[in-house]
């Protein structure tokens, strides 16, 4: 035995001696007769016996004191009452004569008292000696009393900050105290508590998903005050994030972590061959790292950016050491090029990322690549698929399909009705496609530019005040496919539940204020809708309906888009040449995805 945990053991047991000498003084009314003590001596060695069986048995001398809680004095109790039953036993069946069963009776709850204040006190001592050593940071925790307990119990025993205040939500909070850290007001008046505590940095407490943490957050965010909150549970798992960490945007939005089918994926990709196109953006890249961590057997990249694929290269290589990784530079409108390396590899499941996603840049002078990489770079990834014996191929398209207004989102409305085409060809293969909306921080997406415009000193241009998007993270997004992946049916087209829409100048705003700034130091400005720009965009067409999947955060999307003949597709995009006119080509677009309605 440990020569502290013997320390500890005669520690206590000098405690439950003493507490059976104090039963006996109490049931003697402060006079034990003389014929009593000798009764208490005779008992003494037994009692020892069995409260250091029972504590012991209990396992309490793992146990650290410094960070003594009501689970550890659970326990603590435990090994008490059973040291007292073994101590009862002895003593009745030593028939010691007269001897006072009360005192058994007692004795326990005396032991339970003495050696759960005895820690308590160490506890004490221990968290005044940390605070005496460095009082850390001074720290403003905003949430209600049961969010702020969280907080607090997280941070217990951190010397890095020291709370001095709560901001609550809740009126009827003002004025109490939890842990002897005081609520000091409601969220409103967040920036002046700051100010008068001298904190340094505000800590959210309030869970993902509550109206309170999304208030809190604007509140605190116009305080020029660091904004923090607790790790979220996976973050846990990485040592730099074990304490409370910067606001990020995604905090924002108020997501709930996706459930995943983790059995169903494991059964699905371990240890077996994934072809990831696209491997460089970035969803293709956090599908790599999704279907990494299900311990595939091989991971195979492609990728038509040299850089692209270099990063992820390095990055895989670092995080996963063990998995065999192959990483091409290859481009999916070169069908031989994908056949030779589906030819090599075999893969079981072929994810499909590779896209022009960038709406103007599609909408004037580059129209055609968008058909060659979303249309014929679908279709050959696709037939690529099929004729590898993939069992399953997931394609990755996007709100901007329904109901285009654009070149963009016509030409992924079109490579949907294509793979629903190839899946035709090719019954052993599931072909499925996953829309979803815009990805926060993605390639292209406006947080990159916002944060770019914010950084130079403002201003932040949005094109129009009500301009309207649905957004996500890039692993949720990447999870989601990976779901729908595991649960399609060929043919089907998933739509994400993407929550609720937001305006993009809010996005602007809550931007500015997480940099510490307000608007009147970063201004906004309006440019005007873009081409092929809506204000609004759609999961769904008008005439489609969907229906719910096991998941609840997928449904089904049922359309009535009538097939393309994929030869005549193939045949005017590769004959259009280099440069067609634009408008013939918005023609030909519309005779094949006659949702399609240019602006």
């Amino acid at each position: 035995m440990p020569r502290n945990t013997l320390v500890l053991l005669a520690v206590d047991l000098v405690l439950v001696l003493l507490a059976g000498w104090l039963a006996f003084w109490l049931r003697f009314n402060f006079d034990i007769p003389a014929e009593f003590n000798r009764l208490a001596w005779l008992a003494s060695p037994w009692c020892l016996a069995g409260y250091a069986a029972g504590l012991t048995l209990a396992r309490v001398y793992r146990q650290v004191w410094s960070y003594i809680g009501l689970p550890e004095l659970r326990q603590l109790a435990a090994g008490i009452m059973l040291g007292g039953l073994l101590t009862a036993a002895a003593v009745l069946m030593l028939r010691l004569p007269s001897f006072p069963r009360s005192v058994l009776l007692l004795q326990p709850l005396i032991a339970l008292v003495l050696l759960g204040a005895a820690r308590a006190g160490w506890r004490t001592f221990a968290e005044h000696r940390t605070i005496g050593q460095g009082s850390g940071r001074r720290l403003v925790i905003v949430g209600s009393l049961q969010d702020a307990s969280d907080a607090l119990r997280a941070l217990k025993g951190s010397q890095q900050w020291q709370p001095v205040g709560i901001v609550t939500p809740v009126a009827a909070e003002v004025g109490r105290s939890i842990q002897n850290v005081r609520v000091l007001g409601q969220t409103a008046a967040i920036a002046e508590i700051c100010e008068s505590t001298k904190a340094e940095a505000a800590l959210v407490a309030s869970p993902p998903g509550s109206v309170q943490r999304r208030e809190a957050l604007m509140s605190a965010a116009g305080s020029h005050i660091a904004l923090l909150t607790m790790p979220r549970p996976d973050e846990w798992l990485k040592t730099e994030a074990a304490g409370p960490r910067k606001i990020e945007l995604e905090d924002l939005l108020g997501r709930t972590a996706v459930q995943l089918d983790e059995a169903g994926l494991a059964e699905l990709l371990s240890g077996q061959t994934v072809l990831v196109t696209g491997a460089g953006g970035s969803i293709g890249s956090e599908l790599c790292r999704q279907v990494a961590r299900f311990g595939v057997g091989r991971l195979v990249c492609v990728d038509v950016s040299e850089f692209a694929v270099y990063q992820l290269e390095q990055e895989l290589r670092e995080a996963h050491s063990q998995m065999a990784g192959c990483y091409y530079t290859a481009n999916v409108r070169e069908i031989d090029r994908l056949r030779a390396i589906a030819a090599k590899h075999r893969p079981a499941v072929v994810l499909h990322a590779a896209a022009y996603k960038h709406v103007p840049l599609m909408e004037q002078l580059n129209e055609i690549e968008a058909l060659r990489t979303n249309v014929l770079g679908t279709l050959n990834a696709a037939r690529v698929a099929g004729e590898c014996g993939a069992s399953r191929f997931v394609m990755i398209s996007t709100d901007k399909a329904v109901n285009p207004t654009n070149v963009m989102g016509s030409s992924k409305r079109l490579a949907e009705l294509m793979v629903q085409a190839v899946a035709a060809e090719y019954p052993a293969t599931q072909y499925v496609s996953v829309r979803f909306g815009n990805v926060l921080g993605s390639s292209g997406s406006v947080v990159p530019l916002f944060s770019a415009q914010i950084a130079r000193g403002g201003p932040v241009t949005v094109t129009h005040p009500e301009i309207v998007r649905y957004f996500m993270t890039i692993p949720e997004a990447a999870q989601l496919v990976l779901q729908a992946g595991l649960m399609g049916r060929s043919g089907q087209i998933f739509v994400l539940d993407m929550g609720e829409p937001m305006k993009i100048v809010e996005l602007a705003r809550m931007l500015i204020r997480l940099s510490g700034k307000t608007e009147q130091e970063i201004p906004i400005t309006y440019t005007g809708l873009r081409p092929g720009e809506k204000l609004y965009e759609e999961l769904l067409a008008d005439d489609e309906t969907t229906e719910p999947t096991p998941h609840p955060k997928l449904r089904i999307a049922k359309s009535s888009g009538q097939q393309p003949d994929i030869a005549a597709v193939m045949r005017w995009i590769c004959e259009a040449g280099p440069a067609p006119a634009g408008d013939e080509l918005r023609r030909w677009l519309r005779s094949h995805v006659p949702e399609y309605s240019p602006r």
